[in-house]
């Protein structure tokens, strides 16, 4: 009997769990999700790793050989982050050969105290991608606007990028065309590029939290009946633009020679208003070729009760800008409120590095206290 997972997949949506910790690794459960839940690849944040490091014993003899060999906290972190991103490589192996390096992907992020520095971003996504070596993982870079060039410079290297914090379609526009220059300068200086791949997050329900609450402000019938539409919409006319730039003659000579399309993904697909449905980000945003990374409980959800009917974006398109054309007459300002986003988004995950920081550090001084015993 199929499952609402399976059917999903069947629709050309890769499914990817948004968590990693060594306990899920160890345990056989990210090989059991594999297997009995479509999962075919994991993203990883700061504040993903930060929850696992604060409750996870696995992590407890690393952290003592870490400190008795007197690792900094960033040293500890990326031995201690890259070992899970390398092992989950492992798992997801098969799924990379069976999808031809499509899927099977597990995604690292770069220290979101880089996001406004070009070049530092691309000196680590480097040293990462060199630490995890592993074929099928991906750097996760943010769409700021000192990573777009960075974006540039780490695909041209070679460097399978997942792009993060997108928000708003200028943007989006924006990552598309510095994958594109990636790919050129991949191509130029003759890596193969059928092998690199690339994911564009672009993230859901943070939308319409910011937008909701910008809508409540203003308090008309008119924008009430406009609330949870904001991020759906958003992300269908995401999709329209990829449809565009992909079939436009710069990106039609890359795919002719061999590079494969940057596909859209949909983050923050946790429902976080309690008065919508706790599939809304996945049954309504199903669209081929594009990848869906949910938290255990949104994947748990879309198994258990989700209703996939088939392409739920394309034929949406339409709605879409009339739900934008309302939001302007409404007097919601989109382009501030996604900028607001970016920079929240930003913010959000500094403050996750630093408190990974203060964990290590935490763990590390333990670490060495129990040695000096």
């Amino acid at each position: 009997m199929s499952t609402p997972t399976a059917d999903l997949a069947a629709q050309g949506v890769s499914i990817w769990l948004d968590d990693l910790s060594r306990q899920r690794i160890q345990s056989g459960n990210l090989a059991e999700l594999i297997e009995s839940r479509n999962v075919s690849g994991v993203t990883t944040n700061p504040t993903i790793f930060a929850g696992a490091l604060s409750k996870g014993e696995a992590y407890e003899g690393q952290v003592r050989e870490l400190a008795a060999a007197g690792a900094d906290v960033d040293e500890a972190i990326f031995s201690i982050t890259t070992d899970d991103v390398r092992d989950a490589c492992d798992i997801f192996l098969p799924v990379f050969e069976a999808t031809n390096g499509v899927d099977g992907r597990v995604s690292i992020e770069v220290s979101p105290d880089l996001a406004h520095d070009t070049e530092g971003t691309v000196a680590q996504a480097k040293d990462l991608s060199a630490r995890v070596d592993r074929k099928n993982v991906l750097i996760k870079i943010p769409a700021t606007k000192a990573g777009l060039p960075a974006i540039t410079e780490v695909i041209g290297a070679g460097i399978s990028v997942n792009v993060t914090l997108i928000f708003s379609l200028e943007r989006y526009e924006e990552v598309i065309d510095a994958y594109l220059a990636g790919v050129e300068k991949a191509h130029a200086a003759g890596h193969d590029i059928s092998t690199l791949q690339s994911v564009a997050s672009f993230f859901v329900s943070r939308v319409d939290t910011e937008i909701d609450k910008r809508l409540a402000a203003i308090g008309t019938d008119e924008a009430a009946a406009l609330k949870g539409k904001a991020g759906i919409a958003n992300a269908r006319l995401a999709y329209e633009l990829y449809e565009k730039k992909f079939s436009e003659d710069r990106a039609k000579k890359l795919l002719d020679a061999g590079a494969t399309v940057q596909r859209p993904l949909w983050a923050s697909t946790g429902v976080k208003d309690p008065a919508l449905p706790d599939t809304l980000y996945v049954t309504e945003l199903v669209a081929p070729g594009t990848v869906n990374t949910m938290p255990e409980k949104t994947l748990e959800a879309t198994f258990d009760h989700g209703e996939i009917v088939g392409d739920t974006v394309t034929g949406a398109y339409a709605e879409a800008h009339e739900v934008f054309d309302r939001l302007a007459a409404a007097g919601v300002d989109v382009a501030d409120a996604t900028q607001t986003l970016e920079d929240e988004g930003v913010e959000k995950f500094i403050a996750s590095w630093h408190e990974l920081q203060d964990t290590v550090k935490t763990a590390l001084q333990a670490g060495s206290a129990q040695a000096a015993k």
